[in-house]
């Protein structure tokens, strides 16, 4: 696992908008959705919420990888790219389930850091 440089960190805490999350199915294809409760939960861990989650829950669970695709408040966009893991208890959980709200939140899905892009860029 890798970690987000500092450049990125800011860049994920000035971010705007939803995030899109990114997976595959086992075929390869692709699957595509906005999210709005992300958090991050260390410099090695994205965190979003499965509130609502389908085919991308399906795409999880059978091992997808995946990417995170922000942008910031001065329009640059990032890339986080990793493995992604499904957490249905534990410390990441628990910290989901405490900023999540109202929502369902059924799971914690979590995108640990492999590559970081900004455009064709590799940062990380």
């Amino acid at each position: 696992m890798a970690l987000l440089t500092e450049k990125v960190s800011k860049a994920w805490e000035n971010r705007k908008g939803p995030v899109i999350l990114s997976t595959v199915d086992k075929d390869g294809v692709p699957n595509a959705i906005y999210a709005t409760c992300v958090t991050k939960f260390d410099e090695g861990t994205l965190v979003v919420a499965d509130n609502f989650f389908d085919k991308t829950r399906k795409n999880i669970l059978t091992g997808s990888k995946g990417s995170i695709l922000f942008i910031t408040n001065e329009d640059k966009a990032y890339q986080v790219k990793g493995t992604i893991e499904y957490l249905k208890n534990g410390k990441i959980f628990e910290d989901m389930k405490c900023w999540n709200g109202e929502r369902p939140g059924h799971a914690a899905t979590t995108l640990k850091v492999e590559e970081v892009y900004s455009g064709a860029e590799k940062l990380v």
